[in-house]
C-alpha cells in the first residue's frame, strides 16, 4: 500500500501548522518546499533542527525535497550553475532530514522539445555525478511551464539520460494542462509506472474557453477512484503527496504555479488541502468498501 503526505507549503510557511494537519489526517510524511519563507536550499543549519523537532514531534517523515532544480533557462550557463549549487545544498540537506529523493525539472520551455532534446540530456551530466556520489535520486517532474510537459516527453528524458539516479515522479494532474492532451489515467500512468517512485496529487478542469483551472481532489478529470485502485493492484509502495494547487477563493498566478514559495502562495492553502484531504479519504473508503463487498 503507497503511503500518503503533503508538500510542507500547500498548507501554510508555519511547519507546526502543517504538521498538525498531516497528522491529523493520519499522513505518513511532509514533503519539504517552502517553509518559513525560505525554498528548501535556503534553510539554515537552525531551521533544519527545527523542521526535526517539529516532524519528530507529530511521528512525520521527511518523504522529499521539493526543489525547483532546473527550472532556469537552457540557454544561459550562468542559471545553470546557479541550480547546481541549489542541487548541492538540496543534497547536503538530504543528508540532514533522512530523506533520497529530490525534485527536479527539465528547464523553462522556450521551443520545440524536439529541438532541444539532445541537449536537455546532456545538460544532466553533472547532477549525475553529484547524485551517484551521494546515492541520492533526482526525481524529474513533467510540467507545463518547462520542456517535458507529459509523461511521454518526460519518459524519453529519463530512458536517454540511462541512469539510476534518475527517476520519475508522476503528477496525474499536471496532464490536465498539458498542450498535447496527453489522458492522466490510464494512458499517462501507463506510459511512467515503471520509471515513477514518487508521486503528487492535484486536481484540475479546462473550461470551455481552454483555461485549466485547479479544483479540489475527485472534483476535476483526473479519475482518482480508478488511478488509486491500480496503484493498490500494482503494489506501488512509495508516497502520494498532496499539492493541491486548488485554492477556495482565488486561483494562483501563473507564476506562482510555476516557482511555488512563500506566504502569498499558501494563503488559504490550509483550507484548500483540508478540503482535498477528506476528499481524498472518501475515495479511499469507497475503495474499500468496493473490495470487501
Amino acid at each position: 500500500m503507497f503511503k500518503k503526505g503533503i508538500i510542507s507549503d500547500e498548507i501554510s510557511q508555519d511547519l507546526r501548522k502543517a504538521a498538525e494537519l498531516a497528522y491529523r489526517y493520519k499522513l505518513d510524511g511532509v514533503e519539504i518546499r517552502s517553509v518559513w519563507e525560505k525554498g528548501p536550499h535556503e534553510l539554515t543549519d537552525k531551521d533544519i533542527k527545527e523542521i526535526k523537532t517539529i516532524l519528530s514531534d507529530y511521528n512525520l517523515d521527511v518523504c522529499g525535497i521539493s526543489a525547483p532544480f532546473f527550472k532556469c533557462d537552457i540557454d544561459d550557463q550562468r542559471q545553470i550553475d546557479d541550480h547546481i549549487d541549489i542541487l548541492k545544498r538540496c543534497i547536503d540537506l538530504s543528508y540532514k532530514l533522512d530523506v533520497k529523493f529530490i525534485r527536479g525539472f527539465t528547464f523553462w520551455s522556450k521551443g520545440d522539445f524536439n529541438s532541444y532534446f539532445d541537449r536537455i540530456v546532456s545538460k544532466f551530466e553533472t547532477p549525475i555525478e553529484l547524485l551517484s556520489n551521494n546515492g541520492k535520486i533526482l526525481v524529474l517532474e513533467f510540467d507545463p511551464s518547462v520542456f517535458a510537459t507529459n509523461a511521454q516527453k518526460l519518459v524519453q528524458v529519463i530512458k536517454s539520460i540511462d541512469s539510476p539516479f534518475v527517476k520519475g515522479l508522476w503528477d496525474p494532474g499536471n496532464d490536465i494542462y498539458d498542450p498535447d492532451g496527453e489522458r492522466p489515467f490510464p494512458d499517462g500512468y501507463n506510459i511512467i509506472k515503471d520509471h515513477m517512485v514518487h508521486m503528487h496529487l492535484k486536481d484540475a478542469k479546462k473550461l470551455p474557453d481552454g483555461k485549466v483551472v485547479a479544483t479540489p481532489i475527485g472534483l476535476g478529470e483526473v479519475e482518482y477512484e480508478e488511478h488509486f485502485s491500480k496503484l493498490i493492484e500494482d503494489r506501488y509502495e512509495g508516497y502520494v503527496v498532496l499539492e493541491t494547487h486548488y485554492r477556495p477563493k482565488h486561483d494562483l498566478s501563473e507564476s506562482l504555479l510555476a516557482l511555488p514559495k512563500g506566504s502569498a502562495f499558501s494563503y488559504l492553502g490550509y483550507e484548500a488541502s483540508e478540503d482535498s484531504l477528506k476528499r481524498w479519504q472518501k475515495i479511499m473508503d469507497k475503495i474499500k468498501r468496493r473490495k470487501l463487498g
